[in-house]
């Protein structure tokens, strides 16, 4: 007996942070799910690869996500080709190993923009394309174990992260309100073996010693658990999923 198709397959999800990582595995899983995928990145170059690899179910869209027009102008894009996001996946977020006693302003900010304001600005228009149409969505914030406890020198970077878990409920708590039956759902992975800790801690040896130094998660391991939350029937919001490496401490 086969398996039955992906409950998405056919409909149309944009995956934020798409150029490297956790967003490029999950537009190649969710293709192979049959569903379309709009790949929002900056760095146009990895688009146009994952675009000759993948074919027309992919919709590069080359994105700032610290600019709100960008943003807009790329769901729009999305609405032209497909009519509109069926789900909206928030990948995209950065960090920076910057002290609260003597880090520099613009990486604050830069955290700030991008894993909190670009999720609301995205999450707010995902949501107006699929209450137009009637659809009932689904929003996942690929968030981090940091926004449940807060590891030394991420001080910054966890406030984010419990802002998106903040973020969460919340909108649940609207769409409930709402009668909307759009579900959301975070997913926080601890350690997992991407760009991620070079850019945070600016050194890619650095990166690498950890990585060395216990069996992280791989980017498919988050994207397995992305497609258990996505794969639920309509009657069941997965809330949080938290999934951490078996050796890793916190």
């Amino acid at each position: 007996m086969s398996a039955p198709p992906f409950p998405w397959a056919g409909h149309t999800a944009l995956i934020t942070g798409a150029s490297a990582g956790i967003g490029r595995a999950l537009c190649r899983a969710l293709v192979a799910d049959g569903v379309r995928v709009a790949a929002l990145a900056r760095r146009a170059d990895r688009l146009s690869d994952l675009r000759d690899e993948l074919g027309d179910a992919l919709l590069p869209l080359a994105c700032d996500l610290r600019d709100e027009a960008q943003i807009r102008a790329a769901f729009e894009a999305v609405a032209e080709r497909w009519g509109g996001v069926d789900v909206l996946i928030n990948n995209a977020g950065l960090g920076h190993e910057q002290r609260l006693m003597d880090g520099e302003t613009e990486a604050w900010r830069e955290m700030l923009e991008v894993n909190v304001l670009a999720l609301c600005v995205c999450t707010r228009e995902a949501l107006t394309q699929m209450r137009a149409r009637g659809v009932s969505g689904h929003v996942v914030h690929v968030s981090s174990m940091a926004a449940h406890r807060v590891p030394p020198g991420s001080g910054v970077y966890s406030a984010t992260k419990y802002a998106v878990r903040a973020l969460t409920e919340a909108l649940r708590k609207e769409l409930r309100e709402a009668g909307s039956g759009i579900r959301v759902t975070s997913v926080s992975p601890g350690l997992v073996e991407t760009e991620f800790h070079k850019h945070f801690t600016g050194s890619a040896d650095a990166a690498a010693q950890l990585y060395g130094s216990l069996r992280v998660l791989d980017a498919a391991d988050v994207v397995s658990a992305v497609r258990y939350v996505l794969a639920q029937p309509p009657h069941v919001e997965v809330h949080d999923v938290l999934l951490r490496p078996t050796a890793q401490e916190t």
